[in-house]
């Protein structure tokens, strides 16, 4: 072919080949999600790295860093609505589209349908993007795709993918808020009610969730973490809702820039948990009080709290945790504790303890998350069914471990991350009538006083948080006594 026909292509003049225009901000957010996807990652330990890094090297401001994290947990968030929004744009299964490809449609996606971003503009982002990280002929399938994407918004696309809702509520729901099906069922069980609590639920899944701060007692106040962050000049800080100890930052803020969180006086923890080791730490208790047990301790928040705590009145708090490598997470969290401690790296279902040794012991126990995938949304999509199940046994046999280590007349509390009912007072239950295992002896202690001018906590005597009720994530507490 001579140099005239070179330049030309049925009859028009070939465009000239130009080199992909590298993002920063759109690489980085790519990066993650494959990080997530290969790794079974969670984002929020993924992303703050890379954001370091490309700080690092001059290539990320603040705003950078927002549009990233904006991208990354708004595409995790909503990946099964985009899911469904893509499977009718391309013309085989989405399992035969190659997983990196499908990562880069899906930051479209969200670009054309959960943010500002002008169309014309996130589809090109989008294509460049395929350029660099999957090569020029992807990004001709990737740009193809996106265009299809642009004819409809959110809402228009919602009303072609998802089922009507009085013909499948719970797959209506699923699409709409981006949730598997059997979560949705789950969550509506545990929830009760109508339908427009269940979509207020699911709704607060899917939001931003604020980063909260404790400050630890006797150590650091609220009021000194509000004065730190409102004198930075670019973040707000606000009162927590519910823990006296608890803040809240409303708009951005960086917690590793104060004073108190680098010097372990403060930390980043969720208000539920802040309720959760405050309960624990007031339920009434006749006799000594001076020995208390974090049995299930990683990776270590709810040990600092109750370490501090425990320092007030004097007592010494033993934080137990199974893997060395969270319990020397535990260790980090509870440096400078003014009160003695002690972390051990020790099974709580075969506890090297002797029965009857403490006066207050929390066992906050391994279970499927549901109650925290506004901050892991990933979770969502890589739990099953079958995993509730496959907790259960470890649920009872560290609850009945914990009652035997308390003394009697003294307090357990039985915590979870999940409002699953099969996680929650469905494993109290089989462990005080002996389901599994031998019964202890215990009685239930009324949880609701414990968290004072907190509304919604339920019929008792266990308490449930919720997402879209209280701002705190889905925590289930039950307070036991034990009685002999």
């Amino acid at each position: 072919m001579n140099d005239q026909a070179s330049r030309r292509k049925n009859g028009r003049p070939a465009k000239p080949y130009r080199r992909p225009q590298k993002d920063p901000v759109r690489i980085l957010a790519f990066e993650a999600l494959r990080a997530v996807d290969e790794r079974d990652a969670y984002a929020n330990l993924v992303l703050p790295p890379l954001l370091r890094k490309a700080r690092e090297k001059g290539d990320f401001d603040t705003r950078d860093a927002a549009l990233a994290t904006e991208l990354v947990y708004g595409t995790l968030r909503r990946q099964g609505t985009y899911d469904a929004i893509i499977a009718s744009c391309v013309d085989r299964p989405l399992r035969e589209v190659d997983p990196p490809v499908l990562d880069v449609l899906s930051l479209g996606a969200h670009q054309l349908l959960g943010t500002r971003i002008p169309p014309h503009a996130a589809v090109s982002a989008s294509v460049e993007l395929a350029r660099v990280v999957l090569g020029d002929g992807r990004a001709k399938f990737v740009n193809a795709v996106l265009r299809k994407i642009t004819a409809h918004d959110l809402d228009g696309w919602l009303e072609k993918v998802a089922p009507p809702y009085d013909d499948d509520p719970e797959e209506h729901l699923a699409v709409v808020h981006s949730h598997p099906r059997w979560i949705v069922s789950a969550l509506w069980d545990a929830l009760g009610g109508p339908r427009a609590g269940i979509e207020d639920l699911l709704e607060a899944d899917n939001d931003r969730p604020e980063v909260t701060l404790v400050a630890r007692p006797g150590r650091a106040t609220a009021e000194e973490l509000l004065a730190a962050v409102g004198g930075d000049g670019e973040s707000t800080a606000l009162p927590g809702r519910w823990s006296p100890h608890a803040v809240r930052l409303a708009e951005g803020g960086e917690p590793g820039a104060l004073d108190a969180v680098r010097e372990g006086r403060a930390g980043v923890q969720d208000e539920g948990s802040q309720l959760v080791a405050l309960a624990l730490a007031e339920a009434p208790l006749e006799g000594p009080d001076g020995r208390w047990l974090d049995g299930c301790a990683g990776p270590g928040g709810k040990a600092a709290l109750l370490g501090a705590l425990a320092a007030q009145r004097g007592a010494a708090l033993l934080a137990s945790e199974k893997q060395p490598h969270r319990a020397r997470l535990v260790e980090r969290a509870l440096a400078g504790n003014p009160g003695p401690y002690q972390v051990i790296a020790a099974d709580g279902t075969r506890p090297p303890w002797r029965e009857g040794t403490f006066d207050r012991v929390l066992m906050d126990v391994p279970c499927t998350g549901l109650g925290a995938l506004r901050r892991r949304p990933e979770a969502r999509w890589r739990r099953r069914p079958e995993d509730v199940a496959g907790f259960a046994p470890l649920q009872r046999d560290l609850l009945r471990e914990a009652l035997r280590a308390v003394r009697v007349g003294g307090v357990v509390g039985y915590a979870t991350c999940s409002p699953h009912p099969a996680e929650t007072r469905a494993v109290v239950d089989d462990v005080l009538r002996g389901r599994g295992g031998p019964a202890v002896s215990a009685e239930w202690i009324d949880a609701r006083p414990l968290m004072q001018g907190v509304p919604g906590l339920g019929d008792g005597p266990d308490v449930q948080l919720w997402p879209h009720l209280h701002g705190t994530d889905a925590m289930y507490l039950a307070l036991l006594r034990r009685t002999g």
